[in-house]
This record gives structure tokens, sequence and C-alpha cells, in this order.
């Protein structure tokens, strides 16, 4: 499998003098194209961090990120946010949608920041709006729809524009039992379907146990890995319950 993103020994401090805070101490690893790969860990231990970092939210104190071979830290400032539109895909727990468009225009709207020809654009959000199942909901708005479709529409932006990496953060946080597991099989779907490379970031055991792999943060440092391998899906949740009681709790929702 090729390598589509790298992390070489990242750092990330925050403030000066006598008060110092390391979020990030030393994080190394790699994502092959098309995994699934989950992050995990305490409040504070670093994930967040972590991901902002990755999508150049953030930067790095040390250490270098690679994004299909390109130094991410050495973007010029002037260039993030067209590496962030050609590159990324973002879906977050509040969803992030603009109440004054339709889910259609929501959807279209990253095609139209790219300058993507007007006859591709409504072809491109047809397809991509059937395959997360709310073709039906196009014309209405997103108050006007469930957390879940929301959460879908979330999801079909993200993806439109075919970017190398998606980044959830917190992806089922705001949604009830049913809507996170129609999300999480959406994430599924994605992943085997069109073979899109997925990182999360998630408190919850259940919603962790659809990805592949997991890294657990503590002290803004790795301190396991879980690859489920030829598990159950059911296996690898208690497997992950399991280090997560070593590092002290949490994540023990059992939707």
């Amino acid at each position: 499998m090729k390598e589509i993103l790298k992390l070489e020994h990242i750092q990330k401090i925050y403030g000066n003098g006598g008060s110092i805070t390391k979020a990030i101490r030393d994080i190394s690893f790699t994502v092959e194209e098309g995994e699934f790969v989950g992050i995990m860990g305490a409040s504070g231990s670093g994930k967040t961090t972590l991901l902002n970092c990755i999508s150049t939210i953030d930067a790095v104190s040390a250490g270098h990120i690679y994004l299909d071979g390109q130094d991410v830290t050495a973007i010029k400032p002037g260039d993030l946010a067209r590496f962030r539109r050609e590159k990324l895909g973002f879906v977050f727990q509040d969803f992030n949608l603009l109440d004054t468009l339709t889910i259609g225009e929501n959807i279209a709207l990253v095609l139209a920041i790219n300058k993507t020809p007007a006859h591709q654009v409504e072809p491109q959000v047809q397809a991509m709006a059937q395959r997360l199942n709310i073709q039906g909901i196009l014309e209405k708005y997103p108050y006007q729809v469930s957390g879940g479709q929301r959460q879908r529409c979330a999801c079909a932006r993200a993806l439109i524009h075919g970017p190398r990496l998606l980044l959830a953060d917190e992806p089922t946080g705001a949604l009830d039992s049913h809507s996170a597991q129609m999300l999480l099989n959406t994430f599924d779907g994605i992943h085997r379907q069109l073979g899109a490379t997925i990182l999360m970031v998630t408190h919850d055991a259940f919603t962790a146990s659809y990805a592949q792999r997991i890294l657990f943060l503590r002290d803004g440092e790795i301190f396991t890995e879980l690859r489920r391998g030829g598990q159950t899906r059911g296996a690898f949740f208690e497997k992950i319950l399991q280090v997560l009681t070593t590092l002290g709790g949490g994540g023990t929702d059992v939707r």
C-alpha cells in the first residue's frame, strides 16, 4: 500500500517562559492510502491538537508532517487555504453547514470555491448524494432535516472534491444512537467502496471499533496501538475497552 500520511517526531508547545504546555511531546506514525485510522485518548491527551496540526489549522513546534510526500509544515501561510480545500476533507461534530444554503448548495460549495466548471457541479452533487442516501433532501435546508442527515451532508461536502485525506473530529458526538449508527455505516461504506483514507478522532469505543487501527494517546505521546485485522467488530470493541481501562477510563459508551 502507498503511504499517504507521515508524521516525524512532531511536537506542539503552547506558552513561553515559565508557563509552557507540551500538548504533543513526540509523535511519529504513518497512514497508508485507503486506511481507516482512529485516534483515542483522554481529554488533554493531545488528540485534537494532533488533528489540528495535520489539518494545518495549527502549526507544529517541531517535526514534520508529509501528505503525499509534500512537507505540510513547510507550506507558506498564503498557500494553506488552497492546500486544505484541495487535499483535505473535514467532518466536524457540529456539522458546520450554512443554514442559508440548501443541502445541495452546501455540498456544492467546495466545488464552486475550487472553480469546478458549472456543468459538472450538479452531476457530481447528485452522484455523491446518492452514495450517501440523501438525494431526497437536497432542496431542503439544514434546519429542516435530522442531525444524522446533516452529518451525512457534511460527509458529502467533505468527499465531493476527492480529497486525499478525510479528517473527522468526534463525528458522532452530536448524534443520537440511531443517527450515529447510520453515520458509522456511511463511514464504513465510503472507506470500503470509495477507498477513502480516514483519520478520525473519537472518545467513544463503539465509534472507534469501525476503524482498522487505533492509536491511543496519553500525555501527548502514543501509548499503544491496536489493529483490527480479521477480528469481528465486537471483538475489536472489547479490546478497545481494555486499553481504555488501562489508560484510565472513558470511552465506555456501548451504543
